[in-house]
């Protein structure tokens, strides 16, 4: 585990500076977008498993981790933008594969068309393509995301007297109970801020009110996909947020955006679920294969 080169810079954007991951050293970029209450460390596993032959970035997004500090505003718009800004900041402007988890995904999707030269082809991780939410979307959004986030959403509001103690109120979390390991751990350990010493969760609620509110309700996304023009793979978990069935993304939903995005293909990562699909290893590695298969044309 933690087999590739790691390291953390700083890349200026609208209201400060955000913190970016980075990784091995090859020549074929991957810049990677986590989802709604994460931060970058969620790409060790996907690192390790595509080794030094790639360079993946990722950064925190605003209002996260690293990037706490930055932003308003917040939304789709705003960190596509911010990622074009890694993206011209540290390959000079070449073009990368755009990957994107979760909420990540929409913002990939939006990246990928508001700046088309940026990016050679997409892989939304389970996400990126807007859920059908049937009567739960009628709902202010604050509880649609309890909801649908669980603990996720709720931590937000606590603090934690150690990082022991954060592990332990994840360890029962039906998604990683099974796959707890260092990268987990680890993944963990960097979500945490000291708050006048106390430790809170870091990243900003009203960031994951304002990107929700952007998802479901402006419309960018859907739009974005209209106008994607590069290869695009939709990876998808078989279980949810909860390690439940039906997952975020059962087969049948997908059929409807095929028509949108004619040029997408769909893949099923065995055995895992929507955190797992990276944050475990057997996870990462199939993901990782789809990203080679892309990035060799």
């Amino acid at each position: 585990m933690f087999d590739s080169s790691y390291d953390v810079v700083k890349v200026p954007v609208d209201g400060g500076e955000l913190t970016v991951g980075r990784w091995g050293s090859g020549p074929r970029t991957v810049v990677a977008a986590h989802g709604v209450t994460a931060n970058h460390t969620s790409f060790h596993p996907l690192a390790d498993a595509l080794g030094d032959a790639f360079t993946l970035l990722a950064p925190d997004l605003r209002g996260r981790a690293g990037s706490r500090d930055v932003g308003p505003p917040f939304g789709m718009g705003a960190h596509a933008d911010d990622v074009a800004t890694v993206v011209r900041e540290l390959t000079g402007g070449s073009e990368v594969l755009l990957l994107g988890h979760s909420m990540g995904g929409f913002v990939a999707a939006v990246a990928a068309a508001r700046h088309p030269d940026l990016v050679s082809s997409v892989v939304l991780v389970d996400g990126g393509l807007p859920l059908d939410l049937g009567p739960l979307a009628a709902m202010p959004i604050e509880d649609l995301l309890k909801a649908i986030l669980g603990p996720a959403i709720d931590r937000l509001d606590m603090t934690f007297e150690s990082v022991e103690a954060y592990l332990d109120y994840w360890r029962p979390h039906p998604a990683l109970a099974d796959d707890w390991s260092p990268y987990v751990e680890r993944y963990l350990e960097a979500d945490l801020f000291d708050d006048a010493g106390a430790l809170r969760p870091s990243t900003r609620k009203e960031a994951v009110v304002a990107d929700t509110e952007s998802d479901l309700r402006e419309g960018v996304v859907e739009q974005s996909l209209k106008q994607l023009r590069q290869p695009v793979v939709h990876v998808r978990a078989p279980r949810g947020l909860l390690n439940q069935e039906p997952p975020l993304y059962p087969e049948a939903s997908l059929e409807p955006w095929r028509s949108v995005v004619p040029q997408l293909e769909t893949e099923l990562v065995e055995d895992c679920n929507h955190y797992t699909i990276l944050l475990a290893e057997h996870g990462a590695r199939q993901v990782a294969e789809t990203v080679r298969r892309l990035a060799a044309g």
